[in-house]
């Protein structure tokens, strides 16, 4: 996965016509750095990816992780339970 994200990180900056050197100066990391972010090193620092990512303008896909949670709200919903009775409260009146 980190390396199609590395992949997809190299294609925008392509796709934006930005050299290496100019990424990784405006992000604040070295063209190293990069190079290893381009290629989905997993032993850079996530933060780096971000400032990446900031730099290309693409900061906004990160929300979009774990968004809509599928696996989680299910077992949310497994988890939640049922009252056994009905409350003994008097129905509100309209």
């Amino acid at each position: 996965m980190l390396r199609a994200m590395g992949e997809n990180i190299r294609l925008a900056r392509l796709r934006r016509d930005l050299s290496s050197e100019q990424v990784a100066e405006r992000a604040g990391i070295s063209r190293n750095t990069l190079i290893k972010i381009e290629k989905g090193d997993e032993g850079v620092a996530i933060g780096m990816y971000f400032r990446v990512l900031i730099v290309l303008g693409l900061q906004d896909d990160l929300s979009l992780i774990a968004r809509d949670d599928v696996l989680g709200r299910k077992l949310q919903d497994i988890g939640l339970t049922t009252p056994r009775r009905a409350s003994k409260r008097p129905p509100l009146n309209n």
